[in-house]
């Protein structure tokens, strides 16, 4: 069962591909995936990337299957012989594949052309898995258990993200608020920041640094559920602040 505190809802990610690992390909699932969860009031706790290597993909998706409520998992369901997401998961649920004949017609609709070996390999699903739709191009995901398989091209991902949400059973979105101080350095606001963190366990206060031109500083960013909370917080930090002798604090409008 799931590591979790009854009302938080969490996920992991699981990016596969010796591409992602070796640089020549950077992802931007996991900032897209991120923000898709946290509207359905879901957590992302952990992402892994994981080479194209049976055994490792294995290993991992029941190490955080087992952890989280849910796992996505982007990458390796296309026709080449490196495209081991499907066996990999299927070894995983002690399950075998088979030949799903609904993707079968899609692709030969899609394509207009007679599969061969390497096109058919995109039509295999676990036994027991139920299909995720695939509004862009190609073949269908699949979800199993808490396990959601899906493509790793950006947009053909995001349009099969479209078709998680209505399955997920989420719990109270998470609601952020920043406040921005210039001119001081984290060494500066190490100190009331941290008094202000272990005053509210329960919510997550993080510190990000920016330097430009204009000058530099730092966003605090606080996220919880209780928005009427975390407003007090808020005021509670930028007080602290002002108390250390720090001047240029505001809050900012977080997108």
């Amino acid at each position: 069962m799931p590591d979790t505190a009854p009302d938080r809802v969490t996920a992991a990610v699981m990016i596969i591909g010796d591409e992602i690992l070796s640089g020549r390909t950077q992802d931007t699932n996991l900032r897209d995936i991120a923000r898709y969860l946290a509207v359905h009031g879901v957590d992302l706790a952990e992402a892994r990337t994981v080479p194209d290597v049976h055994e490792e993909i294995v290993a991992a998706l029941n190490a955080l299957r087992a952890r989280y409520d849910y796992v996505i998992t982007t990458g390796g369901i296309g026709p080449t012989h490196d495209d081991i997401t499907a066996d990999a998961v299927a070894a995983a649920f002690g399950v075998e594949l088979y030949e799903n004949e609904e993707i079968i017609a899609l692709l030969k609709a899609r394509s207009g052309l007679e599969l061969n070996a390497a096109r058919r390999r995109m039509a295999r699903v676990p036994e027991g898995g139920e299909l995720v739709r695939n509004p862009v191009s190609g073949p269908p995901g699949f979800m199993i258990g808490n396990v959601f398989v899906l493509a790793g091209v950006p947009s053909i991902m995001r349009g099969m993200l479209e078709d998680v949400g209505h399955r997920l059973k989420g719990g109270a979105v998470t609601v952020s608020r920043t406040v921005r101080v210039e001119g001081s350095g984290e060494g500066v606001i190490a100190a009331p920041l941290e008094a202000v963190a272990k005053a509210h366990r329960d919510m997550s206060l993080g510190s990000y640094p920016f330097f430009g031109d204009a000058g530099y500083g730092s966003n605090l960013v606080l996220r919880g559920r209780d928005p009427v909370e975390l407003a007090a917080v808020v005021d509670e930090l930028i007080a602290a602040l002002k108390g250390a002798g720090i001047e240029s604090v505001t809050e900012i409008e977080t997108a």
